[in-house]
C-alpha cells in the first residue's frame, strides 16, 4: 500500500476516534449542541479521508507524485484546525468563527487539490480518466 494511503487511513481513524467521543459526551450529557463538530469530524475526517486513501491505494503512481502528498497535508491542515475551532464555537466561543471560515477555505482548497489528481492524466497510461472511460 502506497504510504500516502496508510497515512490516510491512519488520519480518518483518529478523526473516528474524536468523533465518537463526542457522540458519546452528547449523549451522556444530553447536550448535543457540538453537533456539526460532530459531523464534520466523522465526515470530513473518518469517511472522506478514508475515501482518499482508497484512491490513493488503488492509484499507487498518483500517491507518489509530490502533490498527493501536498494535497494530504493541505486537506489534513483545514479539517484539523476546523473541527476543534467548530467544537469550540458551538460551545460558545463566538470569537472561533473566523477561524472557522478560515479553516473551511483551507479545507476546501484540499477537495479542489484532489480534483486535480483525480482529473490528472494516469502516469501509467498517459491518459486522462475521463479519455479512458470514452
Amino acid at each position: 500500500m502506497p504510504r500516502l494511503a496508510s497515512l490516510y487511513y491512519k488520519t480518518a481513524i483518529i478523526f473516528l476516534i474524536v468523533g465518537i467521543g463526542m457522540g458519546l459526551k452528547m449523549a451522556i450529557s444530553q447536550d448535543h449542541s457540538v453537533i456539526g463538530a460532530h459531523a464534520h469530524a466523522n465526515l470530513l475526517g473518518w469517511v472522506t479521508m478514508a475515501l482518499f486513501g482508497t484512491y490513493y491505494a488503488l492509484n499507487p503512481r498518483k500517491a507518489e507524485k509530490r502533490f498527493a502528498m501536498l494535497q494530504y497535508g493541505i486537506y489534513t491542515l483545514g479539517v484539523v484546525i476546523m473541527v476543534p475551532s467548530l467544537y469550540l464555537m458551538l460551545e460558545g466561543n463566538t470569537a472561533l468563527e473566523p477561524l472557522v471560515g478560515i479553516s473551511s477555505l483551507i479545507t476546501f482548497l484540499g477537495v479542489l487539490m484532489f480534483a486535480v489528481v483525480i482529473f490528472s492524466p494516469d502516469p501509467v497510461a498517459g491518459r486522462s480518466p475521463m479519455a479512458a472511460a470514452r
